[in-house]
C-alpha cells in the first residue's frame, strides 16, 4: 500500500478556503434554447480543505469532471450550469471531508446572426457558468456572457457639434459582460442580446462595405458611455427576469478598449434583483 500523504497532518494547520485544479478541457453536450450544442469547455473546481489534511485529492476532481461530461454526451439534458451542479454535488460526495465546492465553466458559444444589410452570419460569444453548493446549505448557480460590440463616444459628439456643427465622434470597441443568479430559467441567447442592445452597435467578423458604413452609423446614431451600456442592462433584466427571488445576484460589467486613450473604461454594478425592484 503507498502512504497517503494527503491525508497526513499538516506542519502549520490553516483551513483553506479552495483548493483544486484549472483549466481543465472537455467536450461537453449541452441544451440551450431547446437546442443540443457541443462546447469545448474549460472547467475550474474546488473544494475547501480542513485544518488537519495536508493535501486536497486533486484526481479526484478529474474523476468526476470526466463523469459528469460523459453523462452530458450521452443524454444531452445539462444546461451549463446544471452541469456544474452536478459536478459541484459529485465533488462533495467524493471529498467527504469538504463541507464547499466550487465549479466555474466557460466556453466559446455561437449564434447566427444578420448583419445590417442581411448578410447571415455566425458571430462568436463567450458563455460562464458557476455552481457553489454548500454541505447541507444547498448550492447557487449562475449563468453569464461576454460580449463583444461597439459603443460611440457621445461626450467628444456633443463637443464636436457644439463647436463645429458636425456630428461625428470617435468609437470603442466594448466588452459587456452579464451574470445572473439562476433558478434554471435565464436563458443565454436572451442575455446576448441584451448586451448586444445595450452597446451602441453589435459588431461582425465580415462587412461589406455598404454593411461597414451602416454599422458606423448605427453607432453614431446611438451614442453610449460605458456607464450607459451597464445602466441599459440592467434595465432590460428588471424587464425580462424581474420574476426572479430578490436574492438574486445580479453582476452587469461594461469595459470600453479605448480609441484615443493608452487606458480603458469600465463600469459595473453588483447588485440584487431587489435591490433593482427598489
Amino acid at each position: 500500500m503507498l502512504p497517503d500523504v494527503q491525508a497526513w497532518r499538516p506542519d502549520s494547520n490553516f483551513k483553506l478556503t479552495r483548493v483544486g485544479i484549472r483549466g481543465l478541457k472537455k467536450p461537453v453536450c449541452i441544451k440551450r434554447g431547446g437546442r443540443v450544442i457541443n462546447l469545448i469547455a474549460e472547467i475550474d473546481v474546488s473544494v475547501d480543505l480542513p485544518a488537519n489534511r495536508k493535501g486536497s485529492d486533486l484526481s479526484r476532481n478529474a474523476e468526476v469532471v470526466g463523469e459528469i461530461v460523459d453523462k452530458s454526451v450521452r443524454e444531452s439534458s445539462f444546461s451549463l450550469e446544471n452541469l456544474c451542479e452536478e459536478i459541484a454535488k459529485k465533488l462533495l460526495e467524493r471529498h467527504e471531508y469538504a463541507t464547499r465546492a466550487e465549479v466555474i465553466a466557460s466556453s466559446d458559444y455561437f449564434l447566427e446572426r444578420e448583419t445590417p444589410m442581411g448578410k447571415s452570419t455566425l458571430e462568436p460569444y463567450r458563455i460562464m457558468a458557476k455552481a457553489a453548493a454548500i454541505k447541507g446549505k444547498g448550492i447557487k448557480k449562475f449563468i453569464g456572457v461576454k460580449v463583444v460590440g461597439m459603443t460611440a463616444c457621445p461626450c467628444a459628439m456633443e463637443n464636436i457639434k457644439n463647436v463645429y456643427g458636425e456630428r461625428i465622434t470617435h468609437n470603442q470597441r466594448n466588452a459587456a459582460t452579464l451574470v445572473i443568479e439562476s433558478d434554471g430559467s435565464v436563458e443565454a441567447d436572451d442575455l446576448i442580446e441584451m448586451a448586444e442592445n445595450a452597446m451602441s452597435s453589435p459588431t461582425y467578423e465580415i462587412l461589406k462595405r455598404n454593411d461597414e458604413m451602416e454599422v458606423v452609423k448605427r453607432a453614431h446614431d446611438n451614442p453610449k458611455f460605458v456607464e450607459d451600456v451597464v445602466r441599459d442592462m440592467l434595465k432590460m433584466i428588471l424587464e425580462k427576469y424581474g420574476n426572479l427571488p430578490d436574492d438574486s445576484i445580479v453582476i452587469a460589467r461594461s469595459e470600453s478598449f479605448e480609441s484615443i486613450h493608452k487606458h480603458n473604461a469600465f463600469a459595473e454594478r453588483v447588485t440584487t434583483m431587489g435591490e433593482l425592484k427598489k
